[in-house]
């Protein structure tokens, strides 16, 4: 339990460290821990005796997965990258040119690391060299693609993050206490050391404290306000209707003794009870996913990166499902639907090409010359 603790300790203080450098360090920090748990469950499937015989084999999984990296964060931080390039003429067209071609260089990347599989298949390993390729675009799938929406998370603001991870994270530690305290009846035949008593106790927990801790982190512009290039310098920010607090009258018939007329919540403390309900009741089912995966294999524990917990992937198993969550939840309910200003320059930037940019440029200030002339 003292190893356990240190080490959660050591964890934190690193991660309020790095939420203070802002949106690029987190997304490093990201992509750190994506290449530590694809490590972890690239190890577990891998064989001594056959992988004498196929040197550089492991090789392939790593590409696969860098091409698959390029491809995930190639289509997330598209627009950002050409926020942050725009003032220079040649990076803007080289940019521009990257992201239009995007698809195509990461498909013919895919299409190479097909073909030198196939290559190096041998005789009397083809199962063992087929198992390893189904397994690596399983994590690419399950883990990696699901973890890389943390960082389309982030840009939308640091809150977006945040909020989350730390739901998991009450979510589990309340688990634990009211399943140690309280905990008779078992849950689930995976985690025998579940039990309804902790399911239950860890949802409400998580529920009270997404609706209040919302309110704490709604308060700080540095981790509300989107991130609209690749920048590292401090936001300032209108925090928008989510962000601006809304007063509710309590009812005439409440007695007159108490001293609260009211009370002010902000909006987005409402979407906060639906992630809350999430990540206690549906994400939980990501650690149930591993436990049976780590059973699988005969195996306590996927590494043993962080003392007294395990490997990576064994504290990230719910985080992974709760990133994939907030995403959508943000996408269908949070951001508004009509199309802003960003989306039509994206489309712009991967439709038209510089010339036809420069043209469109013109023709809009024309127009713009055009509404000052009759409105002056």
């Amino acid at each position: 339990m003292w190893i356990r603790t240190h080490s959660s300790l050591w964890m934190l203080g690193g991660f309020i460290l790095i939420l203070y450098l802002g949106h690029l360090y987190i997304c490093a920090m990201v992509v750190v821990i994506q290449i530590l748990m694809a490590s972890e469950l690239f190890q577990l499937r891998r064989r001594v005796h056959e992988d004498k015989q196929l040197p550089g084999f492991w090789l392939i999984n790593w590409y696969f997965f860098f091409t698959a990296m390029l491809y995930v964060y190639g289509r997330i931080l598209s627009q950002h990258l050409v926020n942050t390039v725009t003032s220079d003429q040649f990076f803007y067209r080289l940019v521009n040119s990257l992201i239009k071609y995007h698809m195509v260089i990461c498909y013919f990347l895919y299409i190479a690391g097909m073909v030198w599989f196939i290559l190096t298949l041998k005789k009397k390993m083809y199962k063992y060299q087929f198992g390893q390729y189904a397994w690596t675009h399983m994590i690419l799938i399950v883990v990696f693609t699901q973890s890389s929406f943390t960082v389309a998370n982030i840009f939308e603001g640091i809150f977006w993050f945040v909020l989350p991870a730390f739901l998991i994270a009450t979510n589990d530690v309340a688990a634990y206490f009211f399943g140690f305290f309280f905990g008779r009846t078992p849950l689930i035949k995976l985690s025998p050391k579940k039990t309804w008593e902790g399911f239950i106790g860890g949802s409400v927990a998580t529920v009270v404290s997404a609706f209040l801790l919302a309110n704490i982190l709604g308060q700080f512009q540095w981790l509300t306000c989107p991130r609209k290039d690749l920048s590292t310098g401090w936001l300032h920010c209108d925090p928008g209707p989510l962000f601006k607090p809304e007063y509710y009258f309590f009812p005439i018939w409440l007695p007159e003794w108490i001293p609260w007329k009211g009370v002010s919540v902000l909006p987005v403390q409402w979407h906060a009870l639906c992630l809350g309900l999430f990540a206690s009741i549906i994400a939980p089912f990501g650690g149930f996913f591993a436990s049976g995966l780590k059973r699988a294999f005969k195996i306590k524990d996927f590494g043993d990166s962080i003392p007294g917990h395990g490997g990576f992937t064994d504290r990230m198993d719910c985080q992974m499902v709760m990133a994939i969550f907030a995403y959508i939840y943000f996408q269908s309910f949070v951001l508004p639907q009509t199309n802003s200003v960003e989306m039509i320059l994206d489309q712009i930037v991967r439709n038209l090409s510089f010339e036809e940019q420069e043209r469109l440029y013109m023709m809009l200030g024309q127009i713009f010359k055009g509404q000052q002339f009759v409105h002056p």
